[in-house]
């Protein structure tokens, strides 16, 4: 194995020493080691990290987010890294050439009619302000699969979220369902087998998250896809039979706006279906990284003060006369450090500032806790409303 030191390694890879020295600082990139000399070597598998790194970060991930996701340096890992960056460049080529097109029709239509088409000019603004969606879906889409993954591996009901939260739907054949807030349709995918003759439309606010739905369900028939804002819902008044918010309301920022879209578009006895989490929820994580270092926050806000199991009767009860709260009994064993290390790196606080400097330190005061009682508890605490819109019900909305 061949050593470099830090100014031929910059050299070759064609950044500066300062750089070099900057990501080993910040804990992302480390010599394989420090001779007794004290220089600082690396190798070529360092070459590939660094490579990792630069590229994800031209693509306008931060600093915290590099970390996570070049965690694992194993082949696999390598390969993962390697396709997600061809998925986002051809991702940011497909953008910038739909902007170019954009441009040469607003340069079109200025040319024939000489005079300014303010619909185009505004649709080519939005089209240029969304230049970072592509990375955007995929923080979103990754820190998703990280969490629906561990819910899955460590739950300790043998009758997962998702299969719970459908069956209280009670779908039948011929309904007009409505999902807002779909995410990547995982709900849909894992009761595929069990979803009615009926007409099911999945939204979201993010393009990204709806075309992940569709990828997702390309196989599923009876499904339609949209992209909204759950405050300004696009359908007529009494149009579903039932309307679903999965862990979605406490991310609105005009909740009795979007409660009374959604009162709207219901039919007169249809049902709505809002799940969320409780206090409780996996406070566990929180007290274990507070113990690790006092400053992290895994979430600049507690989304159950917003929409949660303790609030949500009095929030939907302005608008429906029937609301109805079911618990889902059940909690997480997790056996696994990394899993949870990743889980905890996958929240949307501070922590990847923190824990990214001292991350092996942080991974032996996981081990530690492990050693000592095998498994880490953690509560969940999580359920769903079931909210009926009831034919001549004169509160006001």
């Amino acid at each position: 194995m061949r050593y470099y030191k830090t100014g031929e390694f910059a050299k070759m890879a064609n950044v500066s020493i300062r750089t070099i020295r900057w990501y080993d600082k910040q804990g992302l990139l480390k010599p394989t080691m420090i001779a007794e000399n004290g220089y600082r070597l690396y190798t070529d598998k360092d070459f590939v990290k660094l490579q990792q790194i630069l590229s994800l970060k031209q693509l306008g991930f931060s600093l915290e987010e590099i970390f996570s996701m070049t965690l694992n340096d194993d082949v696999n890992s390598l390969m993962q890294s390697l396709e997600l960056q061809s998925t986002l460049i051809e991702g940011k080529i497909n953008h910038l050439l739909a902007i170019q097109s954009a441009i040469e029709e607003t340069k079109n239509v200025l040319s024939d009619k000489q005079d300014i088409d303010w619909n185009q000019l505004i649709k080519l603004i939005k089209m240029t302000s969304m230049n970072d969606s592509v990375v955007e879906q995929y923080r979103d889409s990754s820190n998703l699969e990280i969490r629906i993954r561990l819910h899955e591996r460590y739950s300790v009901n043998q009758e997962t979220w998702f299969s719970w939260l459908f069956r209280q739907y009670h779908l039948e054949n011929g309904m007009k369902v409505l999902e807002v807030g779909c995410g990547n349709g995982e709900l849909w995918k894992k009761n595929a087998a069990a979803i009615p003759d009926a007409s099911i439309t999945l939204s979201d606010i993010s393009e990204g998250m709806v075309n992940d739905a569709k990828e997702n369900l390309e196989h599923v028939a009876n499904m339609r896809y949209a992209c909204f804002d759950v405050e300004d819902i696009p359908y007529d008044d009494a149009t579903f039979d039932v309307v679903i918010a999965n862990h979605v309301l406490f991310y609105i920022k005009d909740l009795p706006t979007a409660l009374s879209e959604i009162y709207r578009v219901l039919k007169p006895d249809g049902v709505f279906y809002a799940s969320s989490y409780g206090q409780k929820h996996m406070h566990e994580i929180t007290d274990l990284v507070k113990e690790f270092d006092t400053r992290i926050t895994l979430s600049n806000i507690n989304l159950y003060d917003i929409f949660g199991l303790e609030n949500g009767e009095q929030l939907l009860s302005r608008f429906f006369a029937r609301v109805e709260l079911l618990r889902h009994e059940d909690a997480l064993e997790v056996t696994n450090r990394d899993d949870l290390s990743n889980y905890i790196l996958s929240c949307h606080g501070n922590q990847g500032e923190y824990i990214s400097k001292k991350y092996d330190e942080f991974r032996k005061f996981l081990d530690r806790k492990l050693a000592k009682t095998k498994s880490f508890h953690i509560t969940k605490d999580a359920g769903m409303f079931i909210c009926q819109k009831v034919i001549n019900d004169e509160r006001k909305v």
